[in-house]
C-alpha cells in the first residue's frame, strides 16, 4: 500500500508541475484549483506512504518520480530539448529510484 501511494504522490507531483506550467499560460482560476488539488494529493499520498517507509526513500522516490516525470512531460508534450544527456541523467534518476527500492 505504501508503494502505490508513494507511485500516486509522484504522479499528483508530476500533474501539479503540469498544471504550474498551464497555470504560467492560461490564468484561469480552475487552473489554480487543479494545481493545488494535485499538489495536496500529492503530500497527502506521500505523508501515508511515509508510514510505512523510512523518510528519506520515500522523498527520494517522490522527487525522483516528480523531476523525471516533469521532465519526460516537458520534452513530449511541451516540446522541450531531448538532448542525449537528459536523458541519460533521467535513466540515472529512475535507476536510483529501482535501487532505493531494492535496498528499503
Amino acid at each position: 500500500m505504501a508503494w502505490a501511494s508513494l507511485i500516486l504522490a509522484g504522479l499528483c507531483e508530476v500533474f501539479g508541475v503540469s498544471m504550474m506550467n498551464r497555470w504560467v499560460r492560461d490564468r484561469r482560476w480552475t487552473t489554480m484549483m487543479l494545481l493545488a488539488g494535485g499538489f495536496a494529493l500529492s503530500f497527502f499520498c506521500l505523508s501515508v506512504a511515509m508510514k510505512e517507509l523510512p523518510m528519506g526513500t520515500a522523498y527520494a522516490i517522490w522527487t525522483g518520480i516528480g523531476t523525471a516525470g516533469g521532465t519526460l512531460l516537458g520534452m513530449w508534450v511541451y516540446g522541450e530539448s531531448r538532448n542525449w544527456k537528459r536523458v541519460l541523467f533521467i535513466v540515472l534518476i529512475l535507476g536510483s529510484a529501482v535501487v532505493l527500492k531494492a535496498i528499503a
